[in-house]
This record gives structure tokens, C-alpha cells and sequence, in this order.
């Protein structure tokens, strides 16, 4: 389990992460999201140790983490840090001792890896002469490789075309089900709809929404809305009641900005409504609109 207590880190008198707390539990995959710029990254750094809070603790286990050693931790970098000029196996050998497997255990799961992401026949080529989705994968077999009980997989999808991000799911999906604790940072929403239970959503280093992603999901559905109709809309005047709004030919879905009652009366004055219904936002819609409300 993964805790993290009122973590603060400024920079020249900006706070890039401001009290930011929350809980992973053992067993669970928990998306961290934000936009660019709104903290993640130096959370997942303070977690893994590469830079320090002002203040705060982080617990792995009941654990200060800074007095555990990193062999339990596996890290899947936004930012390549692959060996270019280095043979693929030699660069999965390294990183297993580094990581400290004995050389025989290393060889073993690379081969064991190896073979499950298709790339066995590719160990003798330089990382530079792979492509980028492959160049990914060994990315996120490194992450896995010591077998750690932490594992931050900050956009773990890119690259990958829909069979590998498949793959990828489903080797998540097994590292939850052998009870790993995930941290799971990504811009794709659909991937964490269907992976995460738990999110935690922050902007400008504070955390915006926090809990069971279902439980956040029902709390923005009375203003989320789906209108089937017949006639044309004016979509300037459209937009003005929404948050965020998506058309498309006679039908139209989004969040509104106040209850349906006053949009509801304007848009059966202007067409024929065959359907309306208050439907569960998606979570691009909640991100959307959480974000707005804090920017």
C-alpha cells in the first residue's frame, strides 16, 4: 500500500505540488491524472526518490519509502532513457543486475519477457534500430523485470499500436491480480475507464477530485445530458449552456453548466426532442470540466 501525507515542493516560490494526500491500495490500479504542467510528474518523482518534498511523507507498506531501498519500486519513465547504442538483451541483462537479480535469474526473465512481447528473435539488435513501439516495450519490461511490488507506469500506451496497448492491459491487469500496487498516470481517459477503480485528478498542484472512480462518475450525472432531436440547432447558442458539448447530426451530449429545467425549454422551442435522458458523464468530460473550474 502507497501513502502519501500533505506532500509540498516549491520551486522559486511556486508550489508545483500544494498538500497533495491519497491513499493505493495493495491490489489496485489508480489513475493520477492532471493536465500538463498541474504536478504529476513531480509527484512521481518524490515517490520514486529522484527529488525530495519540502515536506510530507511518503509510506510504502507503513514505511518512510526514503529508507527503503528502490529494488521494490518499477518506474516506466514518459521519457525514454534507453541505451541507443546498446544491444536490447545486453540492455535488459544490465538493468536486471542493476536491479539486483544475479546474472542467470536476469537472462531468464528477459528471455521470459522477451518472448511474451514477440521481440525474442530481436536481442542482438541496438535499441536505436528498433522502432518506438517496440522501443516501449522494453521500456515497460524494465519496469517489470525485478518483479516489484510498486509499480508507476506514467503513460505506458504510447507508441503502441492496439494490439500491444491489448497486450499491455492485459499484463496490468495480471500484476493487480498477483496483488502489485499500480500508479497508472496517462491523457487517455478510455484507458483508465477501463483499468482504474480509484483516480485522483490534480491541477496546479492541488488535488481537484479524489476517490472510486464510479462514486465521481454519479456525482456529475445530473448535469450530464443526451438529446436526440429532429431540426437544426443553432450550435453557437447551443454551446452557451454547456461545459463541454459534443454534436453530432441530430444528436447532441454533454455537461451542463446549471440544472436541465432552463436548456430543456429552450431546445423544445427550437426542434422536435425524441429523447432525452441524464446520462453518466465520461470521465474526458469530468477532466474537462474539473479542470476549467480550477484554471
Amino acid at each position: 500500500m502507497l501513502s502519501l501525507q500533505n506532500l509540498i515542493k516549491q520551486y522559486e516560490g511556486v508550489r508545483a505540488v500544494d498538500g497533495v494526500s491519497f491513499r493505493v491500495e495493495q491490489g489496485d490500479i489508480y489513475g493520477f491524472l492532471g493536465p500538463n504542467g498541474a504536478g504529476k510528474t513531480t509527484t512521481i518523482r518524490m515517490i520514486m526518490g529522484i527529488i525530495h518534498p519540502d515536506s510530507g511523507i511518503i509510506n510504502l507498506n507503513g514505511s518512510d519509502i526514503n529508507k527503503l531501498g528502490r529494488e521494490n519500486l518499477g518506474y516506466l519513465p514518459e521519457d525514454r532513457g534507453l541505451y541507443q547504442k546498446q544491444k536490447l538483451e545486453e540492455t535488459i541483462h544490465y538493468f536486471g543486475i542493476l536491479r539486483g537479480l544475479d546474472k542467470e535469474e536476469a537472462r531468464s526473465r528477459a528471455s521470459m519477457w522477451l518472448e511474451r512481447f514477440s521481440l525474442i528473435d530481436q536481442g542482438n539488435r541496438k535499441i536505436e534500430e528498433l522502432s518506438k513501439g517496440n522501443q516501449q516495450k522494453i521500456q515497460f519490461i524494465l519496469a517489470l523485470l525485478h518483479d516489484p511490488g510498486l509499480l508507476i507506469l506514467d503513460e505506458p500506451f504510447t507508441g503502441l499500436d492496439p494490439l500491444n496497448q491489448l497486450l499491455l492491459k492485459e499484463i496490468i491487469q495480471e500484476k493487480r491480480d498477483e496483488g502489485k500496487t499500480i500508479v497508472f498516470s496517462t491523457h487517455q481517459m478510455e484507458q483508465v475507464e477501463r483499468l482504474c477503480t480509484n483516480i485522483c485528478l490534480i491541477n496546479k498542484g492541488k488535488i481537484v477530485v479524489e476517490g472510486v472512480l464510479d462514486d465521481i462518475r454519479k456525482t456529475h450525472t445530473s448535469d450530464a445530458v443526451e438529446v436526440r432531436y429532429s431540426g437544426t440547432l443553432e450550435n453557437d447558442k447551443v454551446r452557451s449552456f454547456f461545459t463541454e458539448v459534443e454534436i453530432k447530426e441530430t444528436t447532441l451530449s454533454g455537461i451542463l453548466k446549471q440544472k436541465p429545467d432552463r436548456f430543456l425549454s429552450w431546445v423544445n422551442s427550437q426542434v422536435t426532442v425524441e429523447s432525452f435522458q441524464v446520462k453518466v458523464p465520461s470521465l474526458e468530460q469530468i477532466f474537462i470540466e474539473e479542470v476549467k473550474k480550477t484554471s
